[in-house]
């Protein structure tokens, strides 16, 4: 879940490294740190906080050198503290570490019985005095590097400077990482995005990948040291992505994005011209037909898409569908069936229990498809095909137009099933694609009543909880605005099928509680508003998000009017006021709307 950034060329490697660790912040910001190597001289800064306290201390005390490596840390193995800070440094060495080295203690055991001193409570300190006992005994700085991996096992993806060394090592296992290739210099990062102001030329590491690099080279071999051929490809992330300007926050700029963000992503799954789903090179070695029954598996609001999906894949497609958290899903162990696919959503591409249940089902011969926003991860490269969603870098570490845009994908994909299981004929895929290209329009509307959400902010900011309601696609919705608000807010929230309320959340509702609930006009509405008039009788504040032109005949406390949206649209649409109304209470309350305590963006351990 952390960030490293590394750099090697003629310029001063400190301005680099912290401008590289702005842009990967999101993957965690517990502490920074970074080391910079010049004429065989280290230089080490290191903090406890957010980057600016970074910044702070290299304004009082500056180092500066061609070559040098940054991290931004999300806590796992100690708390976080300037002695866990990275960078994490032996006599001659310095790491910063991405992952989990789970065999971590055996290895500090076994130094420490050699006499090493530990400074941190981190794994990743053993990485160092590893290396350095390597190079002790007499291996060459790049043997020294290969043999101290060779004993590690976990998930790491690491940068590592040596004194006397100009060079810069990397490693990659299980974490992502990625090679920039510049003119004259070259680079490491966590993703794309720190790297793209200064090269589009990227080398996408595969596991146990050792790199070294120089200004001019870049040289990747295996563990044993046999050269690895791999190929240089162009990114296609814009460095006007991580701009927020003219928004506040990056969460307030992404969610204004989606009407945007929407119509690229039907621009790349739809014929427009002949109202038809093109999902060909995804379905390439997926046979619809064929497909009994599917997996969705996910986690955080990936998982709530994939259950928004299971409505559609189920009614349209007529297709039995299960929706696994997948930090479960492996550990369950699923029976094998012939005829099963198993969807994977993430988001980075990256999430470490989403990648793990993608390998669990190819072990067990089930084909997977991937829904991701970043076509470079791996989950993207390892899926047996991929649907791309074109939300663009989401820097805001709540979720909201990769989620809008997943739903998307995932609305197209249903038409597809439908289409090709003989569910529907093509008149009714050009009416279900004409529903399709009117949600980037029907989400502009939505968002026009900012203003009137901002009221309800600031009329219930100060309350102690909220229940969301909803039912049919809209309960995943409900569950998502609920994690949306105690995300940023730090409220406690919880979602709920309106119809589930009588069984155990009623006795919640005070005078003191709103209630969201979620009605659209269909054939569910009459059951929610009685839910809605239960929770009334309680004394319950409610917000009523409704279909305009609905009789107010629940008496909410506040009603807000969503224009008519049908199957695919509804949940989409819905879901950016529950965004809104967090965002404004977060900002309101003066939480940190965009980095929020204890999380980070990128889940990249287990």
């Amino acid at each position: 879940m952390c960030g490293i950034i590394g750099v090697i060329g003629e310029r001063n490697a400190t301005s680099l490294l912290v401008e590289g660790l702005k842009r990967l912040e999101y993957r965690g910001y517990d502490s920074a740190g970074i080391a910079v190597l010049q004429d065989s001289h280290l230089q080490l800064a290191r903090v406890k906080g957010k980057l600016i306290r970074l910044e702070e201390y290299l304004a009082d005390s500056p180092c500066s050198g061609p070559i040098g490596i940054g991290h931004t840390r999300w806590a796992t193995h100690g708390p976080p503290t300037q002695e866990n800070a990275h960078p994490h440094t032996s006599a001659r060495v310095a790491v910063v570490h991405n992952g989990i080295i789970e065999n971590y203690q055996h290895l500090r055991q076994q130094l420490q019985e050699e006499g090493v001193h530990f400074q941190s409570a981190t794994d990743t300190e053993v990485v160092p005095h590893l290396i350095e006992r390597a190079l002790k005994q007499g291996l060459s700085a790049a043997d020294a590097v290969r043999a101290a991996v060779r004993q590690l096992e976990g998930a790491f993806a690491l940068g590592i400077l040596i004194r006397g060394e100009e060079c810069l090592f990397a490693v990659r296992r299980g974490s992502p990482l990625l090679v920039g290739v510049g003119d004259g210099e070259n680079f490491i990062a966590s993703d794309a995005s720190p790297l793209v102001p200064y090269t589009r030329k990227m080398i996408f590491l595969q596991d146990n990948d050792v790199v070294l690099l120089s200004r001019e080279t870049v040289i990747i071999t295996d563990l044993q040291g046999t050269v690895q051929n791999r190929p240089i490809k162009y990114s296609q992330v814009s460095a006007a992505f991580t701009d927020k300007w003219p928004y506040r926050h990056y969460m307030q700029k992404e969610i204004f994005e989606q009407p945007t963000v929407l119509g690229e992503t039907l621009k790349g799954l739809i014929d427009a011209v002949q109202r038809t789903v093109c999902l060909e090179d995804t379905l390439a070695h997926i046979n619809p037909s064929a497909v009994q029954a599917i997996n969705i598996v996910a986690c955080g609001t990936s998982w709530h898409a994939g259950l928004v999906a299971r409505y559609w894949l189920e009614q349209l497609a007529h297709i039995p569908v299960n929706v696994d958290i997948a930090s479960e899903y492996r550990y369950r162990e699923p029976p094998t069936l012939p005829g099963v696919l198993v969807i994977v959503i993430s988001q980075s591409g990256e999430t470490a229990d989403t990648l793990a249940a993608l390998r669990y089902a190819q072990q067990q011969g089930q084909p997977v498809l991937a829904v991701v926003n970043v076509p470079e991860s791996t989950i993207a490269r390892e899926a047996d095909g991929v649907l791309y969603t074109q939300a663009g870098p989401e820097i805001g570490v709540a979720s909201t137009k990769a989620f809008t845009t997943q739903l998307l994908a995932l609305a197209c994909l249903t038409v597809a099933f439908a289409k090709e299981r003989r569910q529907i004929d093509s008149k009714q895929e050009a009416q279900w694609v004409e529903e399709l290209l009117h949600i980037p329009a029907l989400m502009e509307q939505v968002l026009l009543q900012d203003d009137a959400i901002l009221a309800i902010a600031r009329r219930w900011m100060h309350a102690p909880g909220f229940l969301f309601l909803g039912r049919g696609t809209t309960f995943p919705v409900a569950l998502e605005g609920a994690l949306k608000l105690k995300e940023i807010t730090y409220i406690h929230a919880e979602g709920y099928a309106a119809g589930e309320m009588k069984h155990g959340p009623i006795a919640l509702i005070d005078e003191h509680l709103p209630v969201v609930v979620l009605a659209p006009r269909g054939i569910l509405f009459d059951k929610v508003i009685s839910n809605l008039q239960e929770a009334k009788a309680r004394g319950g504040r409610l917000l009523l998000l409704t279909t305009v032109g609905t009789d107010p005949v629940a008496e909410a406390e506040v009603i807000l009017n969503i224009p008519p949206s049908g199957l695919f649209a509804t949940p989409i649409v819905y879901v950016a006021p529950l965004q809104l109304l967090a965002y404004h209470i977060a900002v309101l309350k003066g939480t940190d709307v965009d980095q929020p305590r204890n999380l980070a963006k990128s889940v990249t351990v287990e």
